[in-house]
C-alpha cells in the first residue's frame, strides 16, 4: 500500500454512506485520484437509476473521463470499498487504470455481494490482456467490511442479489 491508500479509501467510505448505510443497498464507494487528486468520486446508483450497470466503480470511470476528456486513465488509482465485481475490472482494464485499490474483498462480506459462480476477479486481472495493471485488496478492510452484510448473515433468498 502507499502512504495516501488510506486517506482516499476514506473517501471512498464517506461517498458509499452518502445515502446511508443500510447493506441492503449495497453501499459502495469509489474515488478516482490522478496526479494526487481526486478526479471522480461516486456510489453505487443501479436501484435509483435504475441500471444494473450502474456500480459505483463504472458511475466513477465514467465520470473521470467525461471529466478529463480522456478515455483512457492511465496513471490513475481506482479505490473501492469492495473487491471490484467482474463487470468492474473489465471496466478497470479497458479504461486503462493503472492501480486498483479495494477495502472488503469477497471473503469478508455475504456472498450476495459477487457474481452467483463467484468468479475471481484478481485471478482475471493477472490474466488480462494488459500487465501494467496493479491490484490491492485490504486497504481499511474492517472498515469497508462493516458497510455490507457479513459472510455469514442469514437472509432471505429473495433479498440477496446474484443468488
Amino acid at each position: 500500500m502507499m502512504q495516501d491508500d488510506e486517506r482516499w479509501m476514506r473517501e471512498a467510505i464517506a461517498i458509499a454512506r452518502s445515502k446511508g448505510s443500510d447493506p441492503s443497498t449495497s453501499p459502495l464507494g469509489c474515488v478516482i485520484v490522478l496526479d494526487g487528486k481526486m478526479i471522480a468520486g461516486e456510489r453505487n446508483q443501479t436501484h435509483e437509476l435504475p441500471d444494473a450497470t450502474a456500480h459505483a466503480e463504472m458511475m466513477a470511470i465514467r465520470r473521470a473521463c467525461e471529466d478529463t476528456g480522456e478515455l483512457e486513465l492511465r496513471g490513475a488509482t481506482l479505490y473501492s470499498t469492495l473487491q471490484p465485481c467482474g463487470m468492474c475490472t473489465m471496466a478497470s482494464i479497458w479504461s486503462k487504470v493503472g492501480r486498483v485499490v479495494y477495502g472488503a474483498g469477497r471473503d469478508d462480506v455475504h456472498p450476495m455481494y459477487f457474481e452467483a459462480k463467484h468468479v475471481d476477479t484478481l485471478a482475471f486481472i493477472n490474466d488480462a490482456y494488459r500487465d501494467d495493471i496493479v491490484i490491492e485488496g485490504g486497504c481499511l478492510k474492517a472498515e469497508c467490511a462493516v458497510l455490507y452484510y457479513g459472510p455469514d448473515a442469514e437472509l432471505p433468498t429473495d433479498e440477496q442479489a446474484n443468488l
